[in-house]
This record gives structure tokens, sequence and C-alpha cells, in this order.
């Protein structure tokens, strides 16, 4: 009993050590992850590991993964545990924060987007349930966002000039053909599998279908 008494205070310091010693995980693993875009509410990542790869012990904030690919993981965490998960194309997870070793435990190479969230506390923006012309399905929720899972018919549009109370991030799984058009720039029509645009609270911006068939896209809407 003395022994444990004495023992555990060292373990907490030691993995308390682990944790602040963990690095930003592009710092710290800069072959495996690349930053896209980041503003003062998120930072976007791409993750890329082929197979048997293995990272470095890092870190993330809150966040959304968005799997480009289909391929298990193991996560070896800060205490020394071990988890694995099968990370799906077109399936999305939300993760609170942590400090963690991943390695790709699969024969196929694993890509994702990562969407960390970077404000100190989530919003209270009410994300919708519905949305005109689109079908909604929601493939992950969590207290700062949900990913939603949606499938724009061919009659879909948003005029100029439209509006959005919550951030949200446009990510394609695969090239698909989309015009969108944000705070008067030039409209993004073409996507390739991983593109990914934010959209923030209140900016005007116009999208529309130009397929004349169902398109198909990950959102991530910010609260």
């Amino acid at each position: 009993m003395k022994a444990w008494t004495l023992l555990a205070p060292v373990s907490l310091i030691v993995l308390s050590s682990v944790a602040v010693l963990a690095q930003d995980a592009p710092k710290a693993d800069p072959a495996h992850y690349k930053v896209v875009f980041e503003n003062a509410t998120v930072r976007v990542l791409k993750i890329d590991y082929a197979p048997g790869e293995k990272s470095k012990m890092h870190q993330h904030p809150d966040a959304i993964a968005v799997p480009l690919s289909t391929a298990k993981m193991k996560f070896t965490l800060a205490d020394g545990k071990t988890e694995e998960r099968v990370l799906a194309v077109g399936d999305a997870l939300y993760t609170p924060a942590v400090t963690h070793t991943p390695e790709n435990a699969d024969k196929t190479r694993m890509e994702a987007i990562l969407v960390e969230f970077k404000t100190p506390a989530a919003g209270t923006a009410a994300l919708p349930t519905t949305r005109p012309n689109m079908a909604m399905k929601v493939l992950a929720e969590g207290p700062r966002a949900s990913a939603f899972h949606m499938t724009a018919d061919a009659a879909f549009q948003e005029p100029a000039g439209s509006k959005h109370d919550y951030d949200q991030i446009v990510i394609t799984l695969s090239p698909a053909k989309m015009s969108l058009s944000i705070d008067g720039k030039p409209a993004k029509t073409d996507w390739a599998r991983g593109d990914a645009q934010f959209i923030g609270r209140g900016v005007p911006h116009e999208s529309k279908n130009v397929t004349g068939k169902p398109a198909e896209f990950i959102i991530i809407g910010i609260k």
C-alpha cells in the first residue's frame, strides 16, 4: 500500500510530463501532417500515412477527422494504453483533445482531413437539421461541431448574398463539380478529392450544383 501511495504521484507526474512535452502535430511530424489552411477558428490538416508508418508522440485539440480512405489505425496514448480504430471513407469522427502516437496498422494508405478547433470554448450557434434541395446525414457530433454527409440534388443553389450564423467547412471525398463563391471572390467549380473550403459565419456566399446530377460532400458545421 505504501509503495502504491508513493508511486501514484510519480506516475501522474511522468504522464503529465509526456503530455506537456508532446508537440503540435505538424511540428512533431511534418512528414505525416500538413497544414492546408488555418484562421482564428480552425486549422485544417491533411494526414497521410503509408502502410506500416508510425508517427511521433504529439497532441491535438478537439477535432473532427474525415477519412479520405479506409484503413486500420493503432493509437498509443500518453499513458501507454493502445486502441485500434478502422477509419472508413465516407465517415467522420469527433475526437476530444488528445496526446497520442498513431500508426497505420493496415496494408493500405491512410489519408484524412483533420479539422482542429482553435477557439477556447464551444460556440452557441444552432446547426441546421434540414436544408433546401439537400439531403443531410449526421456522421459525427460533438460539443463544438457536427459533421454531415450532404447530397445536393440537381436543383440545389444558394443565391448571392446567402449567409449562415455558423461556420462551415466543405470537404470533397472524390472529384466533383460545385460552384462556390465566397465573399465575392472567383467561384471554385472544380473540386479534387480532399479539397476543403471554409465559409465563415455571416460571410456572404453563393453556391450552385452545376453537374445536373446529385453531388456529394462532407460539411463540418461549427457552432
